[in-house]
């Protein structure tokens, strides 16, 4: 019975240890983010406007090569959310996303397959893009980790792997 409690104990004791460890995560996440607001503000409004995210839409459905042009600013937007936390990996399902949609050269093979080709691409931009807007987001009204989690910084805790 005694050993029962000291294993309970020890279970405990490593349950506080990784809260702490993820709380610690999450305010220095949250503190770079505060830090560089006017950088990822700046960078969210860039692939925010027209010649970005509204054009790069079009060119998909218009069957352009220049939807490739995308993937500079994917690569632009994970390269600065990477480097809001450097010692996390990013989350899974988001990287797998990202390569899938990135790394791409046009063939004029890829009009014969140009949904399957080109939807990835499309995909990891609207990934990366929606959670730079959520650090933005978050990072201009969150003081401090929230007790009661908002769901979009909740994605964003996903995205370090914090959550």
């Amino acid at each position: 019975m005694m050993t029962l409690w000291k294993g309970e104990i020890g279970m405990n004791k490593i349950l506080l240890e990784r809260e702490k460890k993820r709380a610690q995560l999450e305010t220095k996440l949250l503190a770079g983010i505060k830090e560089r607001l006017p950088e990822l503000r700046e960078l969210l409004e860039q692939v925010s406007g027209h010649w970005r995210l509204e054009d790069g839409f079009y060119r998909f459905y218009h069957m352009s090569f220049k939807v490739f042009g995308l993937q500079k600013q994917t690569v632009l937007i994970v390269e600065t959310l990477r480097s809001l936390l450097p010692e996390k990996e990013l989350n899974a399902f988001f990287l797998t996303i990202y390569e899938d949609g990135t790394g791409k050269e046009f063939t004029l093979d890829d009009n014969s397959r140009w949904v399957e080709i080109t939807r990835p691409i499309v995909e990891a931009f609207f990934h990366a893009r929606y959670f730079l807007e959520l650090a933005v987001r978050y990072g201009e009204v969150l003081e401090s980790p929230p007790k009661g989690i908002p769901s979009g910084w909740a994605a964003v805790l996903y995205l370090y792997n914090i959550r």
